[in-house]
């Protein structure tokens, strides 16, 4: 049995900044609006949690 395993990846063609949020859609299979409106919810606090969450992602997420 062959079973394709997702890879988590930041994508490189629906990409808005680094491309975090499009990769996330696509590892789990759902809009990467539901992830872009996550994050900007994360940045309103005074942004720190939500730029952190974000920069974090984008070094430790590789790129496509």
């Amino acid at each position: 049995m062959n079973v394709q395993r997702a890879v988590l990846r930041r994508s490189r063609n629906d990409r808005v900044l680094a491309g975090v949020c499009g990769g996330l859609g696509e590892f789990f299979g759902i809009s990467p609006f539901w992830f872009r409106l996550a994050m900007f919810i994360a940045f309103i606090p005074g942004g720190v949690p939500g730029i952190l969450i974000y920069l974090i992602a984008m070094f430790v997420i590789p790129s496509e």
